[in-house]
């Protein structure tokens, strides 16, 4: 019913920048949340940010100040922009769509953040 694709991730050095971007196809009326998680190896899938219904943003605490979440006006598309990195946000990152009951999720884009 609703597919995610994600892009954007790739090799950068410490410091530097990166953006995310999630396709969303398929019928998305008023998702409940959208937003990004991520998984490094070895660890737990964790929450990096959020966006509810009605505005309400949530960021990881590990995020804040440098991570921005935002979405285009169809809510077709989110964002993550990723500045200031640092070596632990090396992970797999995956788009999220928490629709109804439902939670779909992209295959993930692979961010490395390495001098």
């Amino acid at each position: 019913q609703v597919h995610l694709v994600e892009s954007g991730g790739g090799l950068v050095q410490p410091g530097g920048s990166l953006r995310l971007s999630c396709a969303a196809s398929g019928r998305i009326f008023s998702p409940n949340v959208m937003g990004w998680y991520r998984q490094a190896p070895g660890k737990q899938r964790e929450l990096v940010a959020a966006i509810s219904t009605g505005g309400t943003i949530n960021y990881a605490d590990s995020v804040k100040g440098r991570f921005t979440i935002s979405q285009d006006n169809a809510k077709s598309t989110v964002y993550l922009q990723m500045n200031s990195l640092k070596p632990e946000d090396t992970a797999l990152y995956y788009c999220h769509v928490h629709l109804g009951p439902i939670h779909y999720w992209g295959q993930g884009t692979q961010v490395t953040v390495s001098s």
